[in-house]
Order: C-alpha cells, then sequence, then structure tokens
C-alpha cells in the first residue's frame, strides 16, 4: 500500500472530512435507496439480505484497522472495527456469511493510505447511522446482544465516537493528489455497497 507524501501539503480550503461529504453527497444517497430496497427491516429475510451486503464491505475493510501507520494515524482504530461483530451477528442467525452470491462482486482495490483514509469515512459515517437502524432492527427481536451487534454504538457515544474520528481524520497532513485519492475512494467505497446490495436484490428476486 503506497504511503502518505512527506511533501508539504498544499493548502486547502476545506478540511478533508467536508470535501468528502460533499463530493460523496450523490453516492450516499444511492446507497441508502439501495439499502432500503432491500426491506431489511420488513422480515428476519430481509434482514439476513442487509446482513450479507454489511459482511462484505465489512470484511474487505478489516485489514485496514490493522494497518499500522494508520493506527499511529488514529488512536484506537482497532478498537473501531466491526467485522468480528458482524461475523457474531451471523452466527446468532446460524446464518454462513461466507457463503453467499455477493462474492462474485470484485471489491475495488485499496492502493494507498490516502484511499484507506476514504474508506475508513464511509465504514465510520455508517455506523453514525446505525443508531436509526438498530431501532428499525428491535422490531424483529434483534440487539446489540444477538444479532445486530455490529450496530452497537461504543461506549463514549456514536457523536463524540464520530466527533474524535473526524478530528484525527482532518489531522493528517496530505497534498492536492493524495486528497482526490482519498475523495476517489470513498467514491468507491460507496459504489462498492451499492453494488452488494443490487445484487443482494437480484438474488432474492
Amino acid at each position: 500500500m503506497q504511503a502518505l507524501s512527506t511533501k508539504t501539503p498544499q493548502h486547502n480550503l476545506h478540511p478533508l472530512s467536508k470535501r468528502l461529504k460533499l463530493k460523496t453527497h450523490a453516492a450516499h444517497e444511492r446507497v441508502d435507496q439501495a439499502i432500503m430496497a432491500l426491506s431489511p427491516f420488513a422480515s428476519l429475510e430481509g434482514y439476513k439480505r442487509f446482513l450479507r451486503v454489511q459482511y462484505q464491505f465489512q470484511r474487505h475493510t478489516a485489514p485496514l484497522y490493522e494497518q499500522p501507520e494508520l493506527i499511529e494515524l488514529f488512536e484506537g482504530l482497532p478498537q473501531r472495527c466491526r467485522y468480528e461483530a458482524i461475523q457474531r451477528d451471523g452466527k446468532d442467525l446460524s446464518l454462513d456469511l461466507t457463503i453467499t452470491e455477493l462474492d462474485s462482486v470484485t471489491p475495488p482495490t485499496i492502493s494507498s493510505q490516502a484511499a484507506a483514509l476514504g474508506w475508513l469515512y464511509v465504514n465510520e459515517g455508517s455506523n453514525l447511522g446505525a443508531a436509526f437502524l438498530l431501532k428499525y432492527a428491535a422490531q424483529l427481536g434483534l440487539s446489540t446482544n444477538y444479532g445486530a451487534r455490529h450496530l452497537a454504538p461504543s461506549e463514549d457515544g456514536r457523536g463524540l465516537h464520530w466527533r474524535n474520528f473526524v478530528a484525527q481524520l482532518d489531522a493528517v497532513p496530505l497534498t492536492d493528489e493524495q486528497l482526490t485519492q482519498a475523495v476517489t475512494a470513498a467514491g468507491d467505497a460507496f459504489r462498492f455497497v451499492e453494488t452488494l446490495a443490487h445484487r443482494a436484490q437480484d438474488a432474492s428476486n
């Protein structure tokens, strides 16, 4: 994975988090629509479709949370990873997440540390919005102790957890080229999830 440059970063009008939010807004909206099209909280079967999508994304991003260079940038990064939690969710529901038609969806390559920042932004942002999903999941008899562990908030609360991440993200010095890589990668991450959701929807028809 290509390391971050040691060159002097360029002056930027917006911090990385703001730039990512602005540049990926449309992609984020498409993902939300694709996920809700799965009817994830209308039935347990719908939730399982949603869980398969989440599993694929968490599996692809899990190695980032163990990258020494990224751990130096983000305090407590390994503890933020939700891959183990979603594996336990699958076991709760007797669902083998490793066997799925979604394996045919090839994930984009995360080729640099700057790109990794974009993927982390998307993943951490999804945890912020998980509060609403958890309320819906409760209607199916699921909880942070059974079947919806990956939707659980951190001990310090979702808001503070997110703000701490954003502060560390925006503190990373990046060149203009690296900023572009991060934004492009965030778009790739959203498109990957959207593709997974569409594939899961097609498989259910």
